[in-house]
């Protein structure tokens, strides 16, 4: 099993511009208790912004191994969005890393509620619940 090595993964990324847009998703990373917080801001929707989310997660979540996203500062999540955050789900847990999902505005929970993804996710209504859930948690390197 590799050591959690969250040196070098945390900051601000912003994936690269979009045309005429200003909702762009940005994220930003900090530590927290054995874990790092992926803040997320803006809409995850078909294109870039659901790609850029599932990149940046595929490509520090082996480094620490746990994961929170933080779904607070997203406004909208469309079909493409919600199919990024299942394959996520999927791959973190198949390959034994913890994603968990926390805050996600009324909009977003709905979506969530609706189609039953809720009770697929770890979803929790803010990061503090999210990270003490995987305080005392294994992970495994697939």
């Amino acid at each position: 099993m590799k050591p959690e090595n969250p040196a070098g993964v945390l900051g601000t990324r912003v994936p690269p511009p979009l045309p005429a847009t200003d909702k762009r998703l940005t994220f930003r990373l900090e530590p927290a208790n054995g874990a790092v917080v992926l803040h997320c801001r803006g809409r995850i929707i078909f294109g870039p912004e659901a790609r850029a989310l599932t990149e940046l997660v595929a490509d520090v979540l082996p480094a620490v191994r746990r994961m929170v996203v933080d779904l607070d500062g997203i406004e909208i999540v469309d079909s493409a969005g919600l199919g990024e955050l299942v394959l996520l789900h999927m791959w973190a847990e198949a390959a034994g890393y913890s994603l968990k999902f926390a805050s996600p505005r009324e909009p977003v929970r709905r979506l969530l509620e609706l189609t039953n993804l809720i009770a697929v996710f770890d979803a929790y209504d803010s990061v503090a619940d999210a990270v003490s859930a995987m305080r005392n948690e294994m992970v495994f390197s697939a």
